[in-house]
Order: structure tokens, then sequence, then C-alpha cells
């Protein structure tokens, strides 16, 4: 609480007779607003955690949930009463039909595919979404010509490719950075100036072999697509702040991807092209820090990936394909199968530290319910040393080698578990080893796909 501090400007007599007996110094005077509205949901490892399950719980008491970061490269899959539902850019609290869902400023918006997701999922039984959804202003649009480049990138990078979902995620952020992109507020102004600059942004890319872009098609798509989302779009910081003012609503932020796939503090270049992690909150919404109370790490009970790049804790065997198949580890945005291993807590610890997690959300842990026995990585070596922390290169990565601890399984089915005191004691034990080692409290655990799936340790 004594953190939290306004500096203000106060008188103090006799010190400064420059001053005319006056000097003016800081003082410090508490904040009046302490409460912590915002909840924020991260991934903290790989992606593919479950994210999207967790929002969906924690949207139920929520006001607004909000999309900060990247852009329909997300796959988040919710399952509520027997039905199933895929986000790729939607935040996935839109389920709860009393939550108003914000795309953010920091997010790159892909419009077809946006209202291609807006109508499967009403088709699907969600309904008045479009009600519920607010887009900011500020977003940079994602064109079809990105997702191009993006394919024919990856496609010349031959074995050494990043594994993309070539959605157009990069180049549309590459057009932000380079300070040459188009926003939502450029669609919503004079179509002639932003036809301009679409011309302008295309030229940029013309010198890419195979890229094909017919100009005038696309400016008449989006001649029809921004009357189509002019009843979407806000300027979202003012917007949120009069959520954060009002004093009795809650925020929720659904993060995409994780940390070990952020822009800064993934296994680069392997990484996604925005920031994953907390700081991607504050600059993708608006927001500022102090508004932030829960901070929710999302934690697969094993670990997978997708792509290339080092993995210590893959398993290349039968283990491996027993997880994939159990925990049926297909991507939703590309259908690629992801690589499966053990649970990292090196990577885990890393996470942590960036991210200052209040509370984990353990999930699939019903998938590891036949195994004789279970392994957790708790330490790196190379060269013959211990490494600290989860390297920044991943050549170290790849050389690497692994220490475990083995637990004993508990080889008993756990999907209808809802209370932790009926959980197997050894799946307790893996539970515990992983709120010991990153001393943070494991607040809920998943053991199947819907909603009610989650237990709530108190």
């Amino acid at each position: 609480m004594a953190r939290n501090v306004r500096t203000s400007i106060r008188k103090v007599t006799g010190l400064d007779s420059m001053n005319g007996g006056e000097t003016v110094v800081p003082s410090k005077v508490p904040r009046t607003e302490e409460r912590r509205p915002v909840t924020v949901v991260l991934g903290t490892q790989w992606g593919d955690e479950g994210k999207g399950k967790v929002v969906d719980m924690l949207a139920t008491k929520a006001d607004v949930c909000c999309r900060c970061q990247g852009g329909n490269n997300a796959a988040h899959s919710v399952h509520v009463d027997g039905a199933e539902y895929a986000f790729h850019l939607l935040p996935s609290g839109i389920v709860n039909p009393d939550c108003v869902a914000v795309i953010g400023n920091g997010v790159v918006v892909h419009l077809p595919q946006m209202f291609h997701e807006l109508e499967t999922n009403e088709k699907n039984g969600l309904c008045d979404m479009k009600d519920r959804l607010v887009i900011s202003d500020r977003c940079h649009i994602v064109f079809d010509f990105h997702q191009q480049v993006d394919g024919l990138r990856e496609s010349g990078r031959g074995q050494k490719s990043i594994g993309t979902t070539k959605k157009g995620i990069g180049p549309a952020y590459s057009s932000k950075a380079t300070r040459n992109g188009l926003r939502i507020c450029d669609l919503m102004g004079d179509f002639a100036h932003f036809s301009e600059k679409f011309r302008n942004l295309v030229d940029q890319y013309r010198t890419i072999p195979d890229l094909e872009v017919g100009v005038a098609a696309e400016l008449a798509k989006y001649k029809e697509l921004r009357e189509r989302v002019r009843p979407l779009v806000r300027e979202t910081v003012s917007y949120l702040h009069k959520f954060l003012e009002a004093g009795d609503k809650m925020i929720l932020v659904e993060g995409a991807q994780s940390t070990i796939l952020d822009i800064d503090f993934g296994l680069y270049p392997y990484v996604t092209s925005s920031n994953c992690s907390i700081g991607g909150v504050c600059t993708g919404l608006g927001i500022p820090p102090h508004v932030i109370g829960d901070v929710v790490g999302v934690v697969k009970a094993y670990l997978t990936r997708v792509g290339a790049g080092g993995f210590p804790t893959e398993l290349d065997d039968e283990m491996g394909k027993l997880l994939l198949d159990r925990g049926h580890e297909y991507g939703v945005t590309t259908g690629r199968p992801r690589r499966c291993g053990w649970l990292d807590l090196i990577m885990l610890s890393y996470s942590n530290m960036i991210n200052g997690f209040t509370g984990l959300a353990v999930t699939k842990l019903d998938i590891l319910d036949v195994f004789d026995e279970v392994k957790v990585g708790v330490a790196y070596h190379l060269d013959g040393e211990k490494v600290e922390t989860f390297p920044a290169s991943d050549d170290d990565l790849k050389r690497l080698e692994v220490e475990y601890l083995t637990l004993p399984g508990w080889k008993t089915n756990t999907e209808d578990v809802r209370k932790w005191e009926d959980l197997p004691k050894n799946a307790q034990r893996y539970i515990e080893v992983i709120r010991d080692k990153l001393r943070v409290p494991v607040r809920w655990i998943g053991v199947g796909k819907d909603r009610n799936s989650m237990i709530e340790i108190p």
C-alpha cells in the first residue's frame, strides 16, 4: 500500500532565502484510488496452454474482456455445455452475454477474418456479439497482401523456417514499426486519403517476387468493410478508463500466444511479433500499471510447442505420441501437430520473473492420468555447468541437458474430480511441486474440456 503514492508539491518556509524564505519540495500522498480492477491471464510456456478456458471461467464475473496484442494467429478454444467455440481474434470472454469484448490498440486486425469469426460463432449459438464488440480506432490493419508476404517469406526460409501461421501478423507489425501501416481510424476517415496510403504501402513490397496485389479490388473490398466495421469502432483508451473509474467494474485481459513467444523475451527468432508478456497489457490497451491486480499464469501440465527450435524436455518417443493423442495436440489455427514433452520448471520460473504471477491455473492434468511416472525438468546444464535461467540463444537451448525430478504417477481417471481433496495423492504432489518450485499458489486445476471441469483451490 505504501508504494502507491503520488508526488505532490508542498511549500516549506525558512529554508531558502532566494525564494523569499520558501522552497518547493516534493512530498508524497497516498493514491485516492487503491482498487485494482484489472485481472490479466497470460501464457507461461510456448502457447496452447488453455488460456481461453481460463478466460471463459473468469469472464463469468467480468464486465469487460480485452485482447491487447497479436491478431488472428491466436487460437483459443472454449467448451460450454457441450458446445465448442473457436476464437482467433475475438476475446474469449465474449461467450458471457453480459461481457463487453474490446480489441485493444495493440492488436492487428484482419477484418475479413474477424467478420468470418463472428458469423461462424453466431451459427454455433452465440448471439448479439456485434452489440458487445468494441474495436480500437488505433488498431493496425492486416491486409491480404501481408498474409501473402508472410507465406512467401516463410517458404523462402526453407529448413530454417520459423513456424509462422502465415496470417500476416509479422508483416503487419513491420508496417506499424516502419510507420507506413494503416489503422482503423484511417479506414474510418477520408477514403481517398486511405486509398493513397494503401497504394504507398503496397509499393513498399513490390520488390518481393511472386507477390500479386489487386489494388483496385482490395480498395473496393475495404470500402465495403469500413461501413460494416464502423459501428464497432471507438477510441478505447477513454472508453476503458470509464470502466476503471466506475469503481465497481471488473476488466479481464486475455493474453495471446505466450511469454516464451514474446518478441523480446521469447526464444528469438522463434517468436511472435508482439509483446505477449505483462508489459504488452499496458501498451496494448492504454492502461496504467497500478490498476492491474491479479496476474494469472496458465500452465499446461506438460509442455508443447509448434515449429522448429530447441525443446530440452521433448519426448520424441511413444510417450510423446501418447501426450499428442490424449491431449489432442493439434493447432486450432493451423491444424499442425504439436511437439510434446515434460513440464519445464526452469522455463516457468523465467516466465514468473517477467510477469510476476499472483496465481497459476494448471490445465490438462487429466492427460497425465495414464502414466506410471511423470517427470519435471528442474535444472539445466550446459557444458557441465548449471544454467540458472532460460537461455536467450536457441543454439544454447538445443545443447542443454535437463535434470529431472521423477514423480510417481496416479494411474487414476481424474476427469470427474471437482475438489482438491478428491484428487489422487500423487496428483496433488505433482501440483505441489509446481507451487513450491515457483513459490506461486496454484488456484485452479483443469481436468477436462468444459468450463465446469476446473477445480478451484480455496
